[in-house]
């Protein structure tokens, strides 16, 4: 599978390589909110966790849905800027119908590439969207419903909370990491400029390479177990790198929004794989392609069997079976919320399959 950039016309200095502030704080509050998909960065994790004052934690897990199991799109501006208040400034611009739509895409939907009306204007659209935040706990449920009914008063505090992350950690970290973005992003423009965008795709990240079709259209494809598409033709293309990204790799492609690719721009060891007998067991549970695409929402949070069979377009029974193989292989964890029963990917047993699987399943 892959998501599809179509480029065709575009310009070579309609695409930029640019680091930012707000995309490497959305990446550093992914690693707090699921440390272990980034194994490398425990230490810091760790670290700043420790560090947090109990106010500013508690607010982190309130809008952790914002860049924990998918990151928000407002995460990842199109047109970084110098720093995270220039940033800030850009979203506040942005109307309330199309601001909340992006804060509530908080799942690995297989509808992210189709127009959706705003919670706002929707009757159905804020039901799911409530329904969606129930299973995630009460405090996401109340952060939501503030949302739907202050926006104006929910964004003022969005922005505190993340101008207090910048204040508390993010600024220091920024002054150790931007430099390295930076230098990143200028090697990857000068490949642009002298060697053409395939060279430099191939340069970011394997999973990126340039398709020249037979109809003579040109894309940019993005090797993912997800499919999309969306155009650039009108608006360019943004790679964002990333300290903190690996194994992600992610794609802005919701209709409306500019396509932004942010890329890791190292990514640590991982452990070694497991007894030969015991990898096999997993691995056969792993071979039907539906539970496949499970384990790819699965890795990036907690979901439940409706959630799973919505995104999919499979009834609940198919979801309980496919669930049923992977537990049997010890590759899923649950655990009750009230009357939901949430599933998520053992990440520390998938890791020992190989770090092409986990990879792949959590770019």
């Amino acid at each position: 599978m892959a998501n599809v950039v179509d480029i065709t016309g575009l310009p070579p200095e309609r695409i930029v390589f640019s680091p930012s502030p707000l995309a490497e704080l959305g990446a550093a509050l992914h690693v707090l909110s699921e440390p272990g998909h980034h194994p490398g960065h425990h230490g810091w994790a760790t670290a700043t966790a420790a560090s947090l004052k109990p106010d500013l934690a508690d607010r982190l897990c309130e809008a952790d849905f914002l860049w924990g199991t998918a990151r928000s799109d407002l995460l990842l501006p199109s047109a970084p800027g110098a720093t995270l208040a220039e940033e800030l400034d850009a979203l506040d611009r942005i109307d309330d119908e199309a601001f909340v739509a992006a804060a509530f895409e908080i799942s690995c939907s297989a509808s992210y590439d189709r127009p959706t009306r705003s919670p706002l204007v929707d009757r159905d659209e804020r039901d799911r969207v409530r329904d969606m935040a129930r299973a995630r706990g009460p405090r996401q449920l109340a952060f939501v419903d503030r949302m739907l009914v202050d926006p104006d008063g929910l964004r003022v505090w969005l922005r505190r909370l993340l101008e207090d992350c910048h204040q508390v950690f993010f600024a220091d970290t920024w002054q150790r990491v931007r430099v390295q973005l930076a230098a990143d992003a200028r090697h990857k423009g000068e490949l642009l400029q002298r060697k053409g965008l395939a060279e430099a795709l191939t340069a970011t990240s394997a999973a990126l390479s340039l398709e020249q079709g037979a109809d003579g259209r040109t894309r940019v494809l993005v090797d993912k177990l997800a499919a999309g598409r969306t155009t650039a033709h009108g608006s360019g293309l943004t790679l964002i790198p990333t300290t903190f990204g690996w194994p992600h790799l992610l794609l802005v492609h919701a209709p409306g929004w500019p396509p932004v690719i942010q890329y890791p721009v190292a990514g640590p060891e991982l452990a070694p794989p497991a007894a030969l007998q015991l990898v096999q067991q997993r691995l056969e549970a792993l071979a039907h392609p539906m539970r496949m695409r499970i384990c790819r929402t699965l890795a990036r949070g907690p979901h439940t069997t409706g959630e799973l069979a919505e995104a999919y377009a499979i009834t609940p029974p198919e979801v309980s079976r496919h669930i049923a193989v992977l537990k049997k292989a010890g590759l899923l964890h649950t655990r009750r919320r009230g009357r939901y029963v949430l599933h998520q990917l053992e990440l520390a047993t998938v890791a020992r399959l190989g770090s092409d699987f986990l990879e792949g399943v959590l770019r």
